[in-house]
């Protein structure tokens, strides 16, 4: 599995596991929690959740999926805007802690900018830090000004990494958050990196897969993880589904395939808004 660092050294897989929408249909939980060990078996090691999912029933599937192999796995969770003030997100990351069954969380992000005055989360992220009851914070769903605002404020430049929806199909961080955030040492988490699922599997996604005897949804997926400076975090709610994302990361695709992959699903020429979903 390749390997991703973080600016304050620690590093991940390319390839993790999100986990959006599981743990909300009891006659799937087997099979998802399933699927999450499998993965971390697999080397998807960074595992992706956040309080907002099910209100707490993802964090609870997540803890009970990985109890006995939290020292194997880089657990990422994400507070509510709602929840970020100095007091509020130290209670939120309690919260998470105990549905989680765990002492900690490795990086704990906000999940999208709120009212609260980011001077407010960093102080509760640092003081959080400094407790032990998270190693690193970051936050999600920031675009470019977000960022340098981020970077402004006092503190704000020990934020670890940007969460963002990134792939075949939105790719407008590109254009200026992602090299805004490489120029600072961070990388990009790409959630939705198969738009859920819903990129059309005909056309070149189709042909592409077709000679390599794959699915379109894995290369679409394997164009994710050959951009540089990109953790990308499907979800996978079954076994098989677990190993059709592994292999992906094993796809090298071609310069020919990249060419007609960026000529079908053109990069932006110009600033988009971010998109969130």
């Amino acid at each position: 599995m390749r390997k991703i660092s973080f600016p304050q050294g620690d590093t991940v897989p390319v390839l993790g596991q999100g986990t959006w929408m599981m743990g909300e249909r009891p006659e799937r939980r087997r099979d998802e929690i399933a699927a999450l060990r499998l993965g971390v078996s697999l080397g998807m090691t960074l595992v992706d959740t956040a309080e907002m999912y099910g209100e707490g029933t993802t964090e609870n599937l997540v803890g009970e999926a990985l109890d006995g192999l939290r020292d194997d796995i880089f657990l990422v969770s994400k507070v509510y805007p709602h929840n970020a003030s100095r007091h509020g997100v130290i209670a939120a990351c309690e919260r998470s802690l105990g549905r989680l069954r765990t002492d900690r969380i490795d990086l704990y992000l906000l999940h999208w900018r709120g009212d609260v005055p980011l001077e407010e989360t960093i102080a509760g992220f640092e003081a959080l830090r400094d407790a032990g009851k998270i190693r690193y914070w970051g936050v999600s769903n920031f675009d470019t000004d977000d960022m340098e605002e981020l970077f402004d404020a006092q503190g704000g430049d020990a934020c670890a990494t940007d969460q963002v929806l990134f792939n075949l199909s939105r790719r407008g961080p590109e254009y200026d958050l992602k090299p805004w955030l490489a120029a600072k040492g961070l990388p990009m988490m790409a959630y939705s990196p198969i738009e859920q699922g819903r990129l059309p599997t005909t056309g070149v996604l189709g042909e592409i897969a077709r000679k390599r005897h794959v699915e379109p949804l894995q290369i679409a997926l394997a164009w994710v993880l050959d951009q540089s400076g990109v953790i990308a975090i499907p979800k996978a709610g079954s076994e098989a589904h677990v190993r059709a994302n592994r292999a992906a990361h094993d796809i090298k695709l071609t310069t020919e395939e990249l060419a007609l992959l960026n000529h079908h699903f053109e990069g932006p020429s110009r600033k988009r808004p971010l998109e969130m979903i």
